[in-house]
C-alpha cells in the first residue's frame, strides 16, 4: 500500500516561497506512477496543481501556477517536492500529495482529476498573507 507524508507547509507573505515535500513509501519507486500535488481551499473543490511521472520525470503544471511552482523528485530519497515561488494570497489552501499508477501522457498532460488518485497524504496547510 502506498503511503504518502507531506511536510513543509506554513505561513508566508505574498511574494514569498515555500517548498513542500512528499515522502513516498510502499511501492516500487521505479515503476510508472503519477505523483500529483493537489490543493483545496475552504469552500472550493480540490484541484490539481502539478504532477510528475516517476517513470520518466515528465511534469505537468496547472496554468494558475506555471512559472511560479516547480515539481521535482529525488529518487534516492523517494521524495517529491513542490517548490512554490512568488506566492499569492489565492494560493492559500491545504496541499495534498497523491499517487496513482497511470500512463505517462495521462500524467504529464494533466488528463486527471482528484478522483483518479487512490493514495493520498494527510495534507499540509499553506497560508499566504497580503
Amino acid at each position: 500500500q502506498v503511503q504518502l507524508v507531506e511536510s513543509g507547509g506554513g505561513s508566508v507573505q505574498a511574494g514569498g516561497s515555500l517548498t513542500l515535500s512528499c515522502s513516498v513509501s510502499g511501492y516500487k519507486y521505479s515503476s510508472g506512477y503519477c505523483m500529483g500535488w493537489f490543493r483545496q481551499a475552504p469552500g472550493k473543490e480540490r484541484e490539481g496543481v502539478a504532477a510528475i511521472y516517476t517513470g520518466g520525470g515528465d511534469t505537468y503544471g496547472a496554468d494558475s501556477v506555471k512559472g511560479r511552482f516547480t515539481i521535482s523528485r529525488d529518487n534516492d530519497k523517494n521524495t517529491i517536492y513542490l517548490q512554490m515561488n512568488s506566492l499569492k494570497p489565492e494560493d492559500t489552501a491545504m496541499y495534498y500529495c497523491a499517487a496513482e499508477a497511470t500512463a505517462p501522457l495521462y500524467c504529464s498532460g494533466g488528463y486527471f482529476t482528484p478522483a483518479d488518485f487512490g493514495s493520498w497524504g494527510q495534507g499540509t496547510q499553506v497560508t499566504v498573507s497580503s
